[in-house]
């Protein structure tokens, strides 16, 4: 543990009857890009607003290098926030609202501390402008450029990127990642967006109703969820719902839909119980019958119901015989037609490529893939 790591310690926030954060326990290490992923309402951007000093706990903790910040005005944290509103000062120029900060605390010599930090965020020369006269991404440079050159030990963002279009939000996901490695601070992130937080950050917690649902590397976290919740939230997946029905070996058995399954033991959260066999989109494919599909693969039959063509990819659905569709997405590499509405096809994958989930009662049903990103 670094003595510059950010822990939250049973951190909780209550609004009257309403707990919007429950509970949490994490360490965010020293120079790290760390996110906080979630719906609206999920109890992030609380989250960040009481590291920064603008709510204050219920009960728990916020320490930063060991030491407890929590009941610090927020003037006196070595943190800085970076909102989705880029609050920049409009009757000051570029120049000016990056050097607040440092007039405020009466340093004397700024111009080469603010030249420095508008090349930074690759602004030079626009130091003479005012905010109306620039972009969305050039006014959040600016915002950013406001934040660093106080040199906080952390620096938040909240949502920072949600007012600009796809395009420019993907250049600057590339931006903030270069700034953060080259600066070093550590970073955190909260947003709704799986892609912004896949991109950008070394460590992501899933939240979901105030609580961390999952806490890893993106890898891992995509690649082996630890919840439906988690497995629909970032990206999509095909939850098939049945029973463990045995072990062969390292095999774990499953019954569902009146076939049978298995699926490696190392990729198992349960192996016992009510489950969802979960598989990603990415990794079904598409055949026209059960004597195409590759030895040592799984399959379920099914008709095309949709598809959509997404540039990188074709994104089919198929209807199951027992009523729900399953979505596979096929790579538009140009070696497959693609296939009609109305076809007949089975859908395989490797065993090793799915994973296992508990199907607690009163889940919910879960058995459908997402078929749009999460907002």
């Amino acid at each position: 543990m670094s003595k510059g790591d950010l822990r939250l310690v049973n951190l909780t926030k209550r609004f009257g009857v309403f707990t919007a954060v429950d509970d949490i326990s994490l360490t965010i290490p020293q120079g790290g890009f760390f996110a906080l992923l979630g719906a609206s309402g999920c109890g992030k951007t609380t989250t960040l607003r009481m590291v920064a000093g603008l709510e204050e706990p219920t009960s728990g903790k916020v320490l930063l290098g060991g030491k407890d910040i929590s009941r610090l005005r927020p003037y006196k944290r070595p943190v800085n926030t970076v909102f989705q509103s880029y609050a920049l000062f409009p009757h000051l120029d570029v120049f000016e609202n990056v050097a607040f900060g440092l007039r405020r605390r009466g340093i004397g010599d700024i111009r080469s501390q603010v030249e420095r930090m508008l090349a930074l965020v690759q602004l030079e020369g626009f130091g003479k402008r005012r905010p109306a006269q620039l972009s969305g991404g050039q006014q959040q440079r600016v915002a950013l450029a406001r934040a660093l050159i106080n040199h906080p030990q952390v620096l938040l963002l909240d949502e920072p990127l949600g007012a600009l279009d796809l395009k420019l939000r993907r250049q600057m996901q590339i931006e903030l990642k270069r700034i953060q490695t080259e600066v070093g601070l550590t970073f955190v992130h909260v947003t709704h967006d799986q892609e912004e937080a896949m991109t950008m950050a070394d460590t992501v917690a899933v939240m979901n109703a105030g609580r961390i649902e999952q806490l890893g590397a993106p890898a891992e976290i995509y690649e082996f969820p630890s919840t439906p919740f988690v497995a629909n939230f970032l990206g999509q997946s095909n939850l098939l719902a049945g029973e463990v029905a045995g072990r062969s070996g390292d095999e774990v058995l499953i019954s569902a839909y009146g076939s049978r399954f298995s699926v490696p033991a190392g990729r198992c959260r349960v192996v016992d119980g009510n489950v969802y066999l979960g598989v990603r989109p990415e990794k079904l494919h598409l055949a026209p019958n059960t004597d195409s599909v590759p030895s040592g693969h799984q399959w379920v039959t099914g008709v095309i119901s949709d598809s959509s063509y997404v540039g990188v990819s074709t994104q089919y659905l198929v209807r199951t015989p027992w009523g729900t569709e399953v979505s596979a997405f096929s790579s538009n590499a140009g070696v497959h037609a693609q296939v009609p509405r109305g076809a007949h096809v089975v859908a395989y994958w490797r065993p090793d490529h799915a994973f296992l989930l508990s199907r607690q009662a009163g889940a919910g049903d879960a058995t459908q893939p997402l078929l749009e990103t999460v907002p």
